[in-house]
């Protein structure tokens, strides 16, 4: 399915960053008919786990548990997402393709630094996107996004907003589960944080969450700009 406009569009450096962010919240909106796109930066070409094929099928698996509409990669280097002007301009023509209500990226702060750079690099583009003379090289209009939020990838920070997620972490742990090469150990893998534990450490810290709220799972976001809530304020779902 390629749908003319999402309602949100969230990227990663690599693929399973927004699934460990934010696999429950796409998950819950998926479930009530919003459209829903991500956009994978690099191919992970340089994990220390897996192949780029691999990664790929098991990308796309992640996307159909959690009822993704579209998944692109933009095919950037891994481990070289630096400030570029030619990046930026990939990305937002990515944003004027689809045209998104709302956007997603990781947050700044994140122990692996592509994380931080893919952060900033939307951030840009989300900007950038919606001038209507900046050009991308490519036919599609300008298009302003609503709001553009941060999901947490290594980070346990303080949110600024919570969603509750209890109804669909069994989704989020299955999409997780469907990268077997990064987070399963194996006789052949290499040792890294990711295949120790890593997909418990993740529910734990949506359990941590949840209780903030009094729910059982939620998941955490940062955002640059105040939300605007109106009934929400009452304990309505955002």
């Amino acid at each position: 399915m390629n749908p003319d406009n999402l309602d949100i569009l969230a990227f990663g450096a690599h693929a399973d960053d927004v699934e460990i962010g934010m696999g429950g919240t796409i998950a819950k909106f998926a479930s009530i008919g919003k459209k829903i796109g991500i956009c994978d930066l690099t191919r992970a070409e340089l994990s220390s786990n897996g192949t780029i094929e691999i990664r790929k099928d098991e990308s796309l698996k992640a996307a159909g548990i959690l009822g993704v509409n579209v998944r692109e990669t933009l095919n950037l280097p891994d481990r070289g997402l630096f400030y570029n002007q030619e990046y930026i301009k990939k990305i937002a023509e990515m944003i004027r393709k689809y045209r998104p209500a709302l956007v997603f990226a990781p947050y700044m702060e994140d122990r692996h630094p592509d994380h931080g750079h893919c952060a900033r690099l939307v951030e840009e583009a989300v900007f950038s996107a919606g001038i209507r003379k900046y050009e991308t090289g490519g036919n599609f209009a300008p298009h302003k996004v609503k709001n553009l939020h941060f999901y947490m990838i290594n980070g346990f920070l303080k949110p600024d907003f919570l969603i509750d997620i209890t109804s669909f972490m069994d989704k989020k742990i299955a999409g997780l589960e469907s990268y077997q090469s990064q987070f399963t150990r194996s006789p052949g893998s290499f040792d890294t944080p990711l295949v120790n534990g890593y997909i418990e450490t993740v529910a734990a810290r949506e359990s941590l969450f949840g209780k903030q709220a009094g729910v059982q799972y939620a998941e955490g976001f940062k955002v640059n700009n105040p939300l605007l809530v109106n009934m929400d304020i009452f304990g309505g779902e955002l």
